[in-house]
């Protein structure tokens, strides 16, 4: 039947929402594992991203779908443009396999292969083959990369080389020019370990034949290089001279013969000269050899001289005077 008087006003005001953000990608939203992007709001304040974050940028590291929206007080704004990140697959590990030992001495090397069908760059070094000959120390292993650009590495292989032990010298104990009969002793500098070109095995080896000598050392891990070879060489031995006396060789005191050998140089007598021949007074077995310089021959056969002694002077006594008359005589007795 009545109306009541109007109740108290309330305003109601709406209030825009906020423009929309637009987000913006800093790279490619498609990457590798361990890689990122960063995706801004054109809005410098008031974001909330779908992470919950609500600073003008995120740094996405994960696959997903990514929004931002504004929020302006009480109001909100629609949701921004989705940005979809998406994480390229990671090629298998490769693995390395050695052909031999990875541990060897100075001069060897070893081969390594990896099971990346492609992709492969091997470190340090650079190449791209399926197999690397390796001579060095180091650690080495292989990057397989795939079409998205995503890497992955093997472990590591560990070569070591080692040194060489120092290359041995050869000491002779006197001349390598030899005679028939000589010989030299050859001493390595290493006290053990020593293998010869003879096939000896010990510091020092006695050689009597011509041949070109050489030493090795093994000092339990290497062999070290060839040492720098020795030459012996065997020189002939002059023929045995021959003594051809002048007359006969049992002659009277104040005589004498000469002596004359067969070689016209290098004669060595028994008594010291050095000439083809001697003159000799006395008594004595001579013999002479030669000496050419490099060898010396065996002695020739002895010559025996001797002396036979002169017989006593003998005295004449007289029978008588003897000066006498003509027709006169003396006898004379030895």
């Amino acid at each position: 039947n009545c109306i009541s008087d109007t109740s108290d006003t309330v305003s109601v005001s709406i209030s825009p929402n906020p423009p929309t953000p637009a987000i913006t990608a800093s790279g490619p939203v498609q990457f590798c594992p361990g890689g990122s992007v960063t995706l801004t709001s054109n809005s410098p304040t008031g974001n909330l991203w779908s992470t919950g974050a609500t600073t003008q940028s995120i740094l996405v590291t994960t696959a997903g779908t990514y929004s931002v929206q504004v929020v302006d007080g009480f109001c909100i704004s629609d949701p921004s443009n989705t940005i979809t990140v998406t994480l390229s697959p990671v090629p298998p590990v490769p693995t390395i396999t050695p052909g031999g030992p990875t541990t060897f001495c100075d001069g060897g090397s070893v081969i390594l292969t990896t099971n990346a069908p492609s992709g492969r760059i091997w470190q340090p070094g650079g190449q791209t083959t399926v197999s690397i000959t390796v001579t060095t120390s180091g650690s080495y292993t292989v990057i397989r990369s795939n079409i998205f650009g995503c890497t992955s590495t093997s472990l590591p292989t560990v070569v070591t080389v080692i040194p060489l032990p120092t290359t041995p010298t050869i000491t002779p104990s006197g001349p390598t020019a030899l005679c028939p009969g000589d010989s030299v002793t050859l001493t390595s500098s290493s006290a053990t370990g020593n293998t010869w070109s003879t096939g000896a095995t010990t510091q020092s080896i006695t050689v009597s034949t011509a041949g070109s000598y050489w030493v090795r050392w093994f000092d339990g891990s290497c062999t070290s290089d060839t040492s720098a070879l020795v030459n012996v060489i065997t020189n002939s031995q002059p023929p045995t001279p021959t003594i051809t006396p002048s007359g006969p060789t049992a002659f009277c005191s104040g005589d004498s013969v000469i002596l004359t050998s067969s070689s016209p140089s290098g004669n060595v007598w028994s008594t010291g000269a050095t000439t083809q021949s001697i003159t000799v007074f006395g008594a004595g077995d001579f013999w002479v050899l030669v000496n050419d310089g490099n060898c010396i021959s065996d002695t020739s056969d002895t010559v025996s001289v001797s002396i036979s002694p002169n017989p006593p002077t003998p005295t004449i006594t007289a029978s008588g005077p003897v000066q006498f008359c003509p027709g006169g005589s003396v006898t004379l007795t030895s």
